[in-house]
């Protein structure tokens, strides 16, 4: 048996295939059939010692049920570690019930996938109130990578204008924002946000006279229904922004929502690879390559995932 091969659902042939051939291993898709009645069917190729799947779980409720199978089949066949390789990793919002008889989400699918896999690797992880994923998943290893340096070396090769004000929408996601910022030389700025409801939120600036007249690059981790993303960007072209540009991680809204930010003065959205998406404009193959070397040469790699 070969030491490790790679294999994916077909929902994410956008990344898997090119992650197994920047690792140099063999890889393979998962087939899938539906039933009539809505059953899946699961058939994964041949079982290396250490099998990592790829599988980004936005729409992930179909997804979660194949891996479940192909992580049964591939045991079978004699894999002794499975790694899971999810860029966009689902259900992590809810870390508590805020009502009486909500499920913990984060707490149900956690305990599943540790049950199922040795190793979760993911980016930027929405874990609101949780210290770390190792919380999330215990007994088993989990890497939060970080997109930070993806984004960088995009703006750092596209030479970003010195003027320009890096805004993060609130402060959970302040640290590697502002670290962004930071490391160009850029001003930065955080959004307050009121949350009405699922698609309202009020924003508002302590500082809107920063924004007079220069170009404004909005970070966020995750962009879903698009209401903070819309708010955002009415506020701070009325505050004067001179332009607006967007870099999401985590690209989950749907893509006929991309016409309405045009129409709040947003020039450009541009997001990671993490899940498939039209904006698609930044790869993390090579920060997922970086923390799997280990797996396929047997020697720890060289970055220390958070």
């Amino acid at each position: 048996m070969i030491r490790c091969a790679a294999q994916w659902l077909p929902t994410s042939d956008h990344f898997g295939p090119r992650l197994a051939e920047a690792l140099g291993i063999a890889g393979h898709e998962i087939t899938l059939h539906r039933f009539p009645d809505g059953e899946l069917r699961a058939t994964v190729g041949p079982a290396a010692a250490t099998m990592i799947l790829c599988c980004s779980l936005n729409q992930p409720n179909e997804k979660l049920i194949a891996l479940l199978f192909a992580a049964e089949a591939l045991r079978r066949d004699g894999a002794k570690r499975l790694l899971l390789v999810s860029p966009y990793l689902a259900y992590m919002r809810q870390d508590a019930a805020f009502q009486t008889g909500e499920a913990i989400s984060q707490r149900a699918i956690g305990a599943l996938l540790a049950n199922t896999f040795d190793r979760v690797i993911t980016f930027d992880a929405h874990l609101h109130s949780t210290p770390s994923l190792a919380g999330v998943f215990p007994g088993i290893e989990a890497d939060n990578l970080s997109a930070a340096p993806a984004i960088e070396a995009l703006l750092r090769a596209e030479a970003v204008a010195p003027t320009t004000v890096v805004v993060d929408p609130d402060e959970e996601s302040r640290s590697w924002v502002a670290g962004i910022a930071g490391h160009l030389g850029l001003a930065y700025s955080v959004a307050r946000k009121i949350r009405r409801n699922d698609q309202s939120v009020q924003i508002a600036f302590t500082d809107p006279a920063l924004f007079a007249g220069r170009p404004v690059l909005f970070i966020d981790d995750i962009v879903s229904s698009g209401g903070t993303l819309t708010a955002c960007a009415e506020t701070l072209a009325a505050s004067g922004a001179s332009s607006i540009e967007v870099i999401v991680v985590h690209a989950l809204f749907p893509p006929p929502l991309i016409p309405s930010f045009g129409r709040a003065g947003i020039r450009a959205v541009r997001s990671t690879n993490s899940a498939q998406h039209p904006t698609n404009a930044i790869s993390l193959n090579d920060l997922l390559a970086r923390a799997l070397r280990r797996e396929v040469v047997g020697v720890p790699d060289s970055g220390s995932p958070s």
